[in-house]
């Protein structure tokens, strides 16, 4: 009887011993105890703990007092011990959690499918992450930005950009030129890859750089908005970037103070941009050949991308230059060159062709030169040094 009823056998003698009293509880085992009144949890608590964010004490003083407040006294609240069982028994924990945490807190509760892991250059995933540490810039205090390209087969970061200003779209085709390249310093990872997952970011879908990406014969997939989740690789590595390197750098904002947070200490000395960068890419090299993630079970991302025999596709560095250029829209030449960015570029077809009208091309960050096209035929003139 026990074991059908789901209850214990000391639960079957309690109401043996009930019927032998009273006849009645002998009509259907259980039946008393389930159609016993308790209290349950109905949208107005529901909505007490949202209003307290999840405080049970405070919502049990706030039911307490608007009893009190009734007239005639209404029926007494709930003990709090009885709304802390009615609230774990009829909330889930995610529920629970978002409460007292939001959404964040309610998303760790939920379950998610984790996707194949595939092949190298399958997908990769892009983002922009501002770093919690202040570098010095030109001798102002900045946070830089970093663009990663990350391979979700191999955890391997195939392309980096940082930034010490807001990111934008010549940080973005920076970084794809460092993660397509495979020639050094760049390599031995990157190659074309299949698909690139991005998160609404106006940067990587501007229009120079879904060009780019067409061109390439990359697929774009843009994932709706507030949906980290969906591109976990990416996301990990930003949350493991700031846990493995950058915690231990000199002005990480993040740092706990005792007392009131107050702000940095005036004598400390903060990196340089150069220095900042220089550390971050040694960093980065660390995690491609030396870091073990416990996905990749004992291999580091360098072992697990030559490991993998998936066939690559390569584009020459010629090529993808012109691929990744940004319009930089058209000037007048005159007889002192192409006037871009403060300086004067100059080439010998010049010579005679002072006044026409061309359109300028240029690699963000590698101002060493520049692509001179006509403006009114698009012919390609040439590419243009600076004297």
């Amino acid at each position: 009887m026990a074991q059908s009823l789901e209850v214990t056998e000391r639960t079957v003698w309690r109401w043996l011993a009930a019927a032998e009293r009273d006849e009645s509880a002998a009509e259907e085992p259980g039946a008393r105890a389930q159609s016993r009144d308790r209290f349950t949890v109905t949208p107005e608590v529901r909505r007490l703990l949202a209003l307290w964010k999840g405080n049970v004490a405070a919502v049990h003083r706030e039911l307490t007092a608007r009893a009190a407040r009734q007239s005639p006294p209404a029926t007494p609240p709930p003990s709090l011990p009885t709304l802390h069982r009615a609230i774990r028994r009829d909330l889930t924990p995610g529920e629970r959690a978002g409460l007292a945490g939001g959404e964040r807190a309610a998303r760790k509760h939920d379950v998610f499918l984790a996707r194949p892991r595939g092949w190298r250059n399958q997908v990769w995933e892009t983002d922009h992450v501002q770093v919690p540490v202040l570098v010095d810039v030109d001798g102002k205090p900045r946070r830089p930005w970093i663009t990663w390209f990350t391979d979700c087969a191999t955890n391997a970061i195939a392309g980096v950009a940082v930034t010490p200003g807001d990111p934008s779209r010549e940080s973005v085709l920076a970084g794809l030129r460092s993660a397509v390249l495979r020639e050094d310093p760049y390599g031995p990872f990157g190659g074309l890859p299949e698909k690139v997952r991005v998160d609404r970011g106006k940067d990587f879908l501007s229009r120079t750089v879904t060009a780019a990406f067409d061109l390439l014969d990359v697929t774009v997939e843009d994932l709706p908005a507030y949906t980290p989740h969906l591109k976990g690789s990416v996301e990990g590595l930003n949350r493991a970037v700031e846990s493995m390197f950058l915690a231990a750098l000199p002005g990480y904002a993040r740092q706990p103070r005792p007392g009131k947070r107050a702000s940095r200490p005036k004598d400390e000395v903060l990196l340089g941009f150069e220095d900042f960068t220089a550390r971050l890419l040694a960093w980065t090299l660390w995690w491609n050949t030396e870091h073990q993630p416990a996905s990749l079970r004992g291999k580091t991302p360098l072992e697990a991308w030559q490991d993998d025999p998936t066939p690559l596709r390569d584009v020459p560095a010629s090529d993808l230059w012109t691929f990744t250029l940004e319009d930089a829209g058209t000037r007048t030449l005159t007889t002192r060159g192409i006037r871009f960015r403060k300086r004067d570029y100059v080439g010998p077809w010049m010579t005679g062709q002072a006044g026409i009208r061309v359109r300028v091309r240029f690699m963000p960050h590698h101002d060493h030169r520049i692509e001179v096209y006509h403006a009114a035929t698009d012919r390609y003139l040439g590419l243009k040094l600076p004297p």
